[in-house]
């Protein structure tokens, strides 16, 4: 199983600490850099947050874990992962999902009704326009052309079956949402994305890719536990099970880590709780 890390989102970082944090992880044991997507919140927008890091970079992946695409238009959203992807040489995994936090919506603003079938007409949308066909007669061709004909990689992460099951039709993968890590449930939900995929005729199967959070050294969990709970409130009285929950030591993670390398995982990126740069260190630290 690949590991991946995740871009600093939880408390504010400045622009040179995420840009040393993305040459650190280059030359590090990951396989892709992770980022999310909220509107609301200290965090930097994924796609300009990628374009940066693939210029301090060379040979790591550029994940979207996930894009709300329905607060997106979709046409410019095809436009800026097709270059995103040309620019970096093929180095993006755009993963996709319908959000479900309403003051993401509010903010953009964008309904928050129906969205999941505005989803589904986005995918059909940047489908063709990654296919390089024109979208009518008279409207003429969207560039620039991603590298892989097709398109980027497309991974869907959502926690419903009915969001699950449009890897079958639409996606390369599933990406698996998290926060401390739950194997047992992202097999599950991996495994309803396998019937859609089946159920469609594709050979193969689809990419398996997870999330979950982590934080190192002395004192480091007490000191990120106040974005933590900033972040996280629309949990309710969870919040504070989730903060103790957050592996937090070497073999905890060695331990998160294990659970998902049995369940068949092919990637986990672990998201970070500190915006430090030893993070990115600590972390390297303890994998094989």
């Amino acid at each position: 199983m690949q590991i991946g890390i995740g871009l600093p989102s939880l408390s504010p970082v400045s622009g040179p600490v995420m840009l040393e944090w993305a040459r650190r992880a280059d030359t590090g044991p990951f396989s892709s850099l992770g980022m999310i997507d909220r509107l609301v919140g200290p965090n930097y927008e994924p796609l300009i947050s990628l374009a940066a890091a693939a210029a301090v970079t060379q040979r790591i992946g550029l994940m979207t874990s996930v894009i709300l695409a329905p607060l997106h238009n979709a046409g410019m959203l095809a436009k800026q992962a097709a270059t995103l992807d040309a620019l970096s040489g093929g180095r993006l995994s755009l993963g996709l999902g319908v959000g479900g936090r309403e003051d993401d919506f509010r903010a953009a603003p964008a309904p928050f009704a129906g969205r999941g079938k505005r989803f589904e007409e986005q995918l059909a949308l940047m489908k063709l326009i990654w296919s390089g066909q024109p979208l009518a007669d008279d409207v003429g061709l969207v560039g620039p052309a991603p590298v892989r004909p097709g398109g980027p990689e497309l991974l869907i992460g959502g926690g419903t079956p009915a969001a699950i099951r449009r890897v079958g039709k639409w996606a390369d993968g599933f990406n698996a949402g998290g926060w401390t890590g739950n194997p047992l449930r992202a097999r599950q939900q991996y495994e309803i994305a396998l019937e859609a995929w089946r159920a469609e005729g594709r050979p193969g199967q689809p990419r398996f890719v997870g999330n979950a959070h982590y934080v190192l050294g002395a004192g480091a969990l007490d000191r990120a536990a106040p974005s933590i709970r900033a972040g996280q409130a629309f949990r309710g009285a969870l919040v504070e099970e989730l903060v103790r929950s957050v592996p937090a030591t070497p073999q905890a993670i060695k331990d998160v880590i294990a659970g998902y390398a049995d369940i068949g995982m092919d990637e986990l990126i672990l998201k970070p709780c500190l915006a430090d740069l030893d993070q990115v260190d600590r972390l390297a630290d303890c994998l094989p």
